[in-house]
């Protein structure tokens, strides 16, 4: 896959260099404080890397959906103050409407070797969305390097994670995408076997793509959560009032016969735990086996279905899992997802968290810190798990 063969700021010369750094600190804002500074945490290794080796380090990014208009509750001006203190060193805000303004050239200007500056949010821009060539051109004319270490926003051809590459002399990814490059890409290109994957969460079309796309590369394919209900409804059991796709049910039979052909396993729930309605308070009922009574839905995988799950993740050396295997946001549905979330942090394996709904369960759970990697994008994890190529990735100069 080209992606993974991408220079990073380690194969290249960074001092004196003015460094463009595409971030992603699309952080939760209440009341203009941040109130989870995650993201501001997974970019640090890269800001201090290039100070230390004597960069003018420009950083950019989005916050939220502005659509191309100056909101000054989405502004990046706290992202500054608190990157300032974290750094114990002055990130200097260049508060430009138009992002490359006076402000951004005349900090640009000053800066010396090691010195820090913020541009104002990208999507203030309209063209930034649309990748328009003018705004691409203004962001490359402040800098000699481009580095994108924004994974959450690598599947979208942006000015500021594809359009400026075309405008620099090198192009190169930080240490988060890096991260992301070895462990996601080295799971799903070159696995230690057993290969097993985990899928979950509500729809099975969210995930069309990237069941077609595993079923070419595991040994085992895991599916619950929400999705698990089509499945077994096209194979003829009973899913009462059940989420169910019905126009996806053929395709959930063709993926039983591709898994067949291939030698895959296919696990599916052999137990659910059901409630009559989608609520935290709703009663939890244990089925026998795979079918669901009627009047009632299937909220979480059933503790046998949990144990078959979890002795198949003990056997593995590699473990991709996205998506939860039931409500877990419920305290009385959430077994079947720490189970799994246990097995998981107990395996002798490389276990790898696809972004999203999963790694939030894992953090909330506390097994965030058992697994190898924790992908830091939903929608760009998720389209690599598909085989796709990311844009933002592509751009970037091979080594």
């Amino acid at each position: 896959m080209s992606m993974l063969n991408k220079k990073s700021i380690e194969n290249i010369d960074v001092n004196g260099k003015k460094v463009l750094v595409r971030c992603d600190f699309n952080v939760p804002l209440k009341d203009g404080a941040i109130t989870d500074e995650n993201r501001l945490v997974g970019a640090l290794p890269t800001i201090k890397y290039l100070i230390e080796n004597g960069a003018k380090v420009i950083l950019c990014s989005h916050l939220g959906k502005p659509k191309g208009e100056a909101k000054p509750e989405l502004s990046l001006a706290p992202v500054a103050k608190r990157l300032s203190e974290m750094l114990n060193k002055e990130v200097v805000f260049a508060a430009d409407d138009n992002v490359v303004g006076k402000n951004a050239k005349k900090s640009v200007d000053d800066m010396k070797n090691s010195d820090v500056v913020l541009l104002q949010n990208t999507r203030y821009r309209k063209e930034e969305t649309k990748n328009e060539e003018n705004f691409s051109k203004e962001l490359a004319s402040l800098a000699d390097v481009f580095v994108n270490d924004a994974f959450g926003t690598a599947h979208r051809a942006h000015c500021s994670t594809v359009g400026v590459t075309e405008f620099v002399e090198t192009s190169v990814c930080g240490y988060l995408i890096q991260k992301e490059l070895k462990f996601l890409g080295e799971a799903v290109e070159s696995p230690i076997r057993p290969f097993v994957a985990i899928l979950g969460g509500a729809k099975v079309s969210d995930k069309i793509n990237v069941i077609n796309n595993l079923l070419e590369k595991v040994d085992t394919l895991i599916i619950g959560g929400g999705m698990a209900y089509t499945f077994l409804k096209a194979q003829g059991y009973e899913i009462g009032t059940s989420l169910l796709e019905e126009d996806k049910m053929d395709y959930s039979m063709e993926m039983v016969k591709k898994a067949e052909e291939k030698g895959v396993k296919l696990l599916l729930p052999v137990d659910h735990v059901t409630g009559e309605k989608f609520d935290k308070e709703t009663a939890p009922v244990v089925t026998e086996d795979q079918n669901i009574k009627e009047g009632f839905m299937g909220l979480d995988i059933g503790p046998k279905t949990a144990k078959l799950y979890a002795d198949a993740v003990k056997e593995a050396k590699t473990v991709i899992w996205n998506g939860p295997m039931g409500v877990f946001e419920f305290e009385n549905f959430a077994k079947g997802t720490i189970e799994v979330a246990k097995a998981m942090a107990d395996a002798d394996a490389t276990t790898v968290i696809g972004g999203g709904d999963s790694a939030a369960a894992v953090n909330i759970l506390g097994f965030g810190d058992k697994m190898t990697h924790i992908s830091t994008g939903g929608g760009a994890s998720l389209e690599f798990l598909e085989g796709k190529e990311l844009p933002g990735i592509v751009a970037l100069n091979n080594k």
